[in-house]
């Protein structure tokens, strides 16, 4: 934690301090006492435990889609845990869930769905998604639910939870969907991955968009890691061409805890249509009578959430706008320049090959040497340069596979002597790595040679 975010929690802990014996003075029982000996043992021993994690906040960390709180996000969440406050009914958090409710519409206003959605926050991406699964069986219960093979794997299971049947729709090398696998009167709702998990792929809805409409299809975003990034469809680092159509789709989740530098648990589950609420519809004889205002737990299929998830990301929606010049849009630039600029080292470097030009701020890549011909060498020593960076501790990368016959035709050099090749990953979440970016690619080359 920075000195600015440190001074500025201590004030607030008093202030909180201050609240709670307006209330008047008591005591803690002794039966939550704990002795100063046992509680300095059990956190030195906590210390050196947690020392056992990887260096999340560290550029030399562009392995998996691990982004370290803002400090800002992590003050305010702690302050609110002193509380810990429950975002299901306005009993549990009346401020909290103000906090989210605001929070909520900026995401809306963001994504092009003005005043008229229906949202909140969830305790995970995997949750949004299943919410707005759920809708689209409550909306087309009899239809399919259609989504790419690269889309991310929970939705072929929350599809079976559901109780829905699933298409996986054929792409080609290009990311084209091949709607002519779908007979389309049998969808009723078809994912769109803004962002995929693998290698960050944006997929088409400027070619999805108009074929879904003609068929009355819904569209359904799932851009919980890509989301943010719409801040930059305006600007030459990206194509906009698709994140200037998000306001067109039904529902659309995004991830707050990925590149809204929220601690975990935060996702976001927004509809265009408030009118689905009505799925949601239910009586608990316990709660919901303090206030006639809208519950948010009469809007989620979740009970319990954490308050301090809102209020910390309401609190970094304060400091940094959802705008492309000032507060996230540098940031995600940032991001997108490192990716950018380890393709292009990548390009002239004797060692490492990039699979293809990333498109957000995952970069897929693989190692080589003189006598690399077939894609099962590219895999053992791609496996290779990652346990070197995990052993010695000078970079920290993640692994891919994809499919040999994807792999040849964009190199077809090499021959496909297994179904898969095994390449290097590395996502660039943190902007400090635009800068950084040359040293890493210099070490990997380092470890394959």
């Amino acid at each position: 934690m920075n000195k600015q975010a440190e001074h500025h929690l201590q004030v607030a802990l008093k202030r909180i301090s201050d609240w709670k014996n307006s209330f008047g003075a008591w005591e803690q029982d002794p039966t939550l006492s704990v002795s100063e000996e046992k509680a300095s043992a059990v956190f030195h021993d906590l210390t050196q435990r947690l020392k056992g994690n990887y260096p999340f906040h560290h550029p030399v960390y562009a392995g998996q889609m691990l982004k370290p709180p803002h400090e800002i996000a992590w003050a305010a969440y702690s302050l609110a845990m002193t509380i810990n406050p429950n975002n299901h009914a306005l009993d549990g958090g009346p401020p909290s869930s103000e906090m989210e409710k605001e929070a909520v519409a900026a995401l809306a206003d963001f994504f092009g769905f003005g005043d008229t959605f229906l949202g909140h926050l969830t305790s995970s991406g995997t949750t949004a998604n299943l919410e707005a699964l759920w809708v689209a069986r409550q909306s087309h219960p009899e239809k399919k639910i259609a989504f790419s093979e690269n889309a991310h794997y929970t939705h072929g299971r929350m599809c079976e939870v559901l109780g829905i049947d699933s298409v996986k729709v054929p792409t080609n090398p290009e990311g084209l969907f091949d709607l002519n696998a779908l007979i389309a009167d049998e969808i009723g709702t078809i994912v769109v991955t803004l962002g995929t998990t693998g290698l960050g792929d944006v997929e088409p809805l400027h070619q999805i968009l108009p074929w879904a409409k003609e068929h009355g299809i819904r569209i359904h975003i799932d851009s919980a890691y890509g989301g943010f990034f719409r801040t930059l469809k305006d600007s030459d680092l990206i194509d906009g061409t698709s994140w200037k159509m998000m306001e067109q789709a039904d529902s659309i989740v995004v991830d707050p805890h990925k590149h809204g530098m929220q601690p975990y648990g935060c996702g976001a589950v927004l509809f265009k249509d408030p009118a689905v609420g009505k799925f949601y519809k239910h009586d608990s004889p316990y709660t919901y009578f303090t206030s006639d205002d809208l519950h948010l737990g009469e809007i989620s299929l979740e009970c319990s959430r954490a308050g301090a998830a809102a209020v910390a990301f309401w609190t970094t929606l304060q400091c940094f706008p959802l705008d492309q010049k000032e507060g996230f849009g540098p940031i995600l630039a940032k991001c997108r320049l490192a990716a950018l600029n380890a393709f292009e080292l990548m390009q002239h470097s004797d060692t490492l090959i990039p699979y293809k030009k990333p498109e957000l701020d995952i970069l897929g890549y693989f190692p080589v040497e003189d006598s690399t011909k077939n894609v099962s060498q590219i895999s053992e020593l791609s496996k290779k340069v990652f346990d070197i960076g995990m052993k010695d501790r000078s970079f920290y990368l993640s692994l891919f596979k994809v499919p040999a016959k994807d792999f040849v035709r964009l190199h077809p050099s090499f021959n496909a002597d297994e179904e898969t090749v095994t390449i290097l990953r590395s996502v660039f979440m943190r902007p400090e790595q635009a800068d950084f970016v040359e040293e890493l690619v210099n070490r990997i080359e380092a470890a394959v040679k």
